[in-house]
């Protein structure tokens, strides 16, 4: 919650955790050398916890189609229904209305794994939505009755910014009188790890230290965040 998140802060407690297994086997892939192939010099990040478990029913959705949904679509419908409920707003009131939603996104590692050689067996009529990045706001609306915009940003690192900027022009223009506007992230597959060691973006040490003559990269993490916005008069 936004009270959890903010005593986090005030504690200046640390969420870097090392990768966990049920993501990749970090050993298996660590090599110190930055230009080994194959590998990464990195072995920590920050990951959600629970991301498996998701209520289809609570958002219309029978449990054959969520399966096939990217646990990223899944941790937006919990994460945007629980902002709008700390709005004091009920999603169902505002069914049919001209609500725009705005998502930064640009991780497609469920995607990439859904759509391997070995995974054909598996296609299924729910793979090409639940699979889609671009269908990430898309379900939002299609789930709220939401009638306005409904976009999917990617933007590498400023996706979620660009969303709300977005979100906000649609506003002051008249195009919707309310929009949702967020990001979310997931680490699946070590692949982009992989890529990014290799162009030694990220930190040995697992920690971004902004603004600082010590930094040496950033560290990956996972999240989602969605805040709810009207105008000011509103």
């Amino acid at each position: 919650s936004p009270e959890a998140m903010w005593r986090f802060l005030r504690e200046r407690r640390d969420g870097i955790t090392d990768i966990p297994v049920d993501r990749w086997d970090p050993d298996a892939f660590f090599d110190e050398q930055r230009d080994k192939a194959g590998t990464t010099y990195v072995r920590r990040g920050g990951f959600l916890t629970d991301h498996d478990r998701f209520d289809p029913t609570a958002f219309g959705i029978s449990p054959r189609e969520a399966a096939f949904m990217d646990p990223q679509q899944r941790v937006l419908l919990e994460v945007s229904y629980e902002a709008m409920e700390d709005a004091g707003m009920r999603p169902e009131a505002l069914a049919g209305s001209p609500v725009g939603v705005y998502i930064g996104l640009f991780m497609h590692d469920y995607e990439n794994l859904h759509m391997g050689m070995s995974e054909r067996e598996l296609i299924g009529p729910h793979s090409p939505t639940g699979m889609s990045t671009t269908i990430s706001a898309n379900r939002l609306s299609y789930v709220y009755d939401f009638r306005g915009p409904s976009v999917v940003v990617d933007t590498a690192c400023s996706s979620s910014l660009v969303a709300v900027h977005l979100a906000c022009n649609s506003i002051l223009s008249g195009e919707a009188p309310i929009a949702l506007a967020g990001g979310v992230n997931m680490l699946i597959k070590p692949e982009m790890t992989m890529a990014l060691c290799r162009g030694s973006f990220l930190s040995p040490e697992g920690y971004c230290k902004s603004f600082s003559a010590r930094a040496d990269g950033y560290v990956r993490s996972e999240g989602c965040g969605v805040v709810v916005l009207k105008a000011l008069s509103a």
